[in-house]
């Protein structure tokens, strides 16, 4: 094998490989007779087979066979001769000989890993910041649970639906006058004022009355779950049938019991909890923040644009879809196509730069992900499909690819949680809201 390097030139390199002739030609006639002695053809003895009438049944695809492990080896030998780490795939292209003849020729061509140099990492100053669940935010949340427990009284007097009543309704939701799936229900509760359906629609029950009768006019949220009514001018044959008073049950043992707990204080022990853990998510993830933006500052290596490249698609893709949905982020607005762009090439950089420098801090101090830590990943990745967690399990065993995808996440947080632990964190109290105010990302 012969190279001849073509390109240097920041993290990119290319190179001219050359496999001659006689080699491919000695691949070629190991190949033959290996399968020669072991395939069964008519008319000859198991074994038996001439290496003229093997080359003659599987000339073409032993040819395509013999070039690409010649392509592979060669290039594996290229990357550990030269001492390259690729950034991604190299790409291989053909210059002769891809037809059989003669000697093979093709290019690779690549972007190398920066060399990255780990800054000083301990003593690094945290602040962590962490809210305790209120007695204000727990009565809240019993509150709500005690309305979704509610009943409704029925209100005798006939007298106009007003703020705070519950109207019980018929309707049929028509698309230019014609009825579609979904829009037909009968007894339904609505709150007049309240929220939960489409906007518009609760409104303009206000003043109706038992018994009467009224068209409405509504136009579905672009962003409506379903496609087909999303952002589409629709109306409402509403048929008013009583006028109820909702009743919030007492915040006592018995609804506790009622609802499956021996007690109130065991309602409110677990709602406490709940909060606790979803304050320590925020606490996490605040933290977290806060060490990458250091570490972003720290970063002084140039960048793969391959690893920019596909980053960068990855998060305009998603971009585009949330658009399609009527979905757009409040500091997007007003920002056309190229501005946001840029934005998003700058963020595709800086998430390119911390995992290769998490990586290697992960790399440099040992930091592995074991075997029991990628399963926890994989049954973590199936809560998020309820009912079909056995063909999520099915698909990570079949695909090792998808399995080392998961590898990447975790080293990077076991990496983020030895980065915290060397620091020289303060610990903040701060109110719920304030712990969930997450930080523009500062290019």
């Amino acid at each position: 094998m012969q190279v001849t390097q073509t390109q240097s030139e920041g993290l990119k390199r290319g190179f001219t490989v050359t496999v001659p002739a006689g080699d491919l030609e000695a691949r070629r006639a190991a190949r033959l007779a290996e399968l020669g002695r072991t395939i069964n053809l008519p008319g000859f003895r198991p074994g038996k087979v001439p290496a003229s009438v093997v080359r003659q049944r599987f000339g073409a695809s032993i040819d395509g066979e013999v070039m690409e492990q010649a392509i592979n080896e060669s290039t594996t030998k290229l990357l550990e001769d030269q001492k390259l780490r690729p950034a991604t795939q190299p790409r291989v292209e053909f210059v002769s000989g891809a037809d059989g003849k003669g000697d093979l020729e093709f290019k690779v061509e690549l972007e190398v890993l920066p060399e990255i140099k780990v800054p000083e990492l301990s003593g690094l100053k945290l602040t962590r910041l962490v809210a305790k669940p209120s007695e204000e935010t727990v009565n809240k949340a019993l509150a709500e649970l005690a309305k979704r427990q509610r009943s409704f009284d029925i209100i005798e007097e006939v007298r106009p639906a007003k703020q705070g009543d519950v109207l019980n309704v018929d309707f049929v939701g028509k698309l230019d006058g014609t009825p579609f799936d979904g829009g037909t229900a009968q007894d339904v509760n609505v709150e007049i004022g309240g929220e939960g359906f489409i906007p518009g629609f609760a409104e303009q029950l206000e003043e109706m009355k038992s018994g009467e009768e009224k068209v409405i006019n509504v136009t579905f949220p672009a962003d409506y779950a379903a496609k087909e009514l999303a952002g589409k001018e629709a109306t409402f044959d509403i048929k008013a049938n009583a006028l109820k008073t909702p009743v919030d049950p007492e915040l006592d043992d018995e609804f506790a019991k009622k609802i499956g707990f021996e007690g109130i204080e065991q309602v409110r022990d677990l709602i406490t909890k709940q909060a606790e853990g979803e304050y320590a998510q925020l606490t996490r993830l605040r933290i977290k923040r806060e060490l990458l933006d250091i570490l972003a500052e720290k970063t002084d290596f140039e960048a793969p644009q391959s690893m920019v490249d596909a980053e960068f698609n990855q998060i305009w893709a998603r971009v585009e879809q949330d658009r399609s949905n009527g979905e757009i982020d409040e500091e997007d607005e007003g920002k056309d196509d190229e501005t946001l762009r840029a934005d998003y090439r700058k963020i595709a950089e800086r998430r390119v730069k911390l995992g290769l420098l998490l990586a290697e801090i992960g790399r440099e101090k040992e930091i592995t992900v074991s075997r029991e830590e990628l399963i926890q990943g994989v049954r973590q990745e199936a809560t998020r499909f309820p009912g079909q967690e056995q063909a999520v399990f099915e698909f990570f065993g079949k695909n090792p690819q998808a399995m080392d995808s998961l590898r990447g996440p975790i080293l990077e947080n076991k990496v983020v949680d030895y980065l915290i632990e060397l620091g020289d964190v303060t610990e903040k109290e701060v109110s719920p809201e304030e712990l969930a105010e997450i930080p523009s990302v500062e290019f």
